[in-house]
């Protein structure tokens, strides 16, 4: 795919400096650029790149004036990081934009699909499911039994979509992820084995869901596991079953959320956290990478540690861990001193 700088800039409205004609086919950090490339620079430390970068076309801010003769084609715009994301946006897009059923693949008589849908080769598409317009499901994904996706969603290679999951508009499940599949219940017996607990219920993804890659989202004992809008999963994380996670929460990865736990809205949680069953987190909370959470959480906090303290007091504690060694020393000293 190629761009011209001309045909850019009217996307971003920005400004040329150059060769309007001047034509790119991909894209490169300033400090790596190559002829033919499009590239960003927005922070102020990677200006001196802009004077030897080979990239053909370059996205500035508008504010910047060059000290030196540059080769590089420019578009001044308000916001070149915002921009280039767009241009990112817009090349994901374009990259991704296939349509047409591939074969082989099997589409069940009683599904239905919308417009300028894509389903890849060895994909499965079982009984009654319900497709939007412009979907995406790219080779050898699982879509099982009465499973309706929203316009504009994205199921990436290998994903699998369990029955009776409703997914919104705009989702992206990433490669690897499994939505629906049974939740971890089990009873014990008297004899110490387990008997299962059937998992009926399913997995209901609002809009704008992303799914990372290799996490699992487990189906409902009864009622729904419900993943709010806009939330962002990162990947080889663990969502329990009835866990709700409130909109534009965000969790990085190898985290995991135990069974009916809430989490609110508008959260961001670090890596390999470990939330406990059965409490309640609030909205706005932070929680640090490593932490392990086991009671129910307020609106706002910040916290930290194994188990969790508030952030403050974790880094006051914090002090007194490094030095503890030496704490018993002291405390040792004073002891033997009381009795000589």
């Amino acid at each position: 795919m190629k761009f011209t700088a001309q045909q850019i800039a009217e996307i971003l409205e920005g400004d040329i400096v150059g060769d309007p004609n001047m034509e790119v086919s991909k894209l490169s950090k300033i400090e790596e650029g190559t002829q033919g490339s499009l590239t960003f620079l927005s922070n102020p430390k990677y200006t001196p790149y802009i004077y030897s970068t080979k990239a053909s076309v370059a996205i500035v801010n508008k504010s910047f004036v060059p000290e030196n003769d540059i080769n590089t084609t420019l578009i001044k715009v308000e916001d070149a990081y915002a921009a280039f994301s767009k241009v990112l946006e817009y090349y994901n897009m374009v990259k991704l934009n296939k349509v047409g059923i591939e074969q082989p693949s099997y589409i069940s008589e009683s599904a239905i699909y919308g417009d300028n849908v894509y389903v890849g080769a060895f994909s499965y598409i079982g009984k009654s499911v319900s497709i939007g317009n412009n979907v995406k499901i790219f080779p050898n994904a699982y879509i099982g039994d009465n499973v309706t996706i929203g316009d504009n969603s994205i199921v990436f290679s290998g994903a699998k979509v369990y029955s009776d999951t409703i997914m919104g508009d705009a989702c992206v499940i990433n490669s690897g992820a499994i939505i629906g599949a049974d939740g971890f219940g089990f009873a014990p017996n008297q004899d110490g084995s387990y008997s299962k607990i059937p998992q009926i219920g399913n997995v209901i993804l609002e809009d704008h869901v992303d799914v990372g890659a290799g996490t699992t989202i487990d189906r409902a004992t009864m009622g729904s596991t419900i993943i709010r809008e806009g939330v962002k999963l990162d990947n080889q994380i663990q969502i329990a079953h009835n866990v709700e996670i409130g909109k534009h929460t965000v969790i990085a990865a190898q985290s995991g959320v135990a069974g009916s736990t809430k989490i609110g809205e508008y959260c961001q949680i670090g890596g390999q956290v470990g939330i406990a069953g059965h409490i309640i987190i609030g909205n706005n909370v932070k929680i640090q990478a490593q932490s392990g959470i086991a009671r129910n959480v307020k609106d706002d906090e910040i916290l930290q540690g194994s188990p969790a303290l508030a952030l403050s007091d974790y880094n006051k504690s914090y002090v007194h861990f490094k030095n503890l060694p030496k704490i018993v020393k002291n405390i040792n000293d004073l002891e033997k001193n009381k009795w000589e």
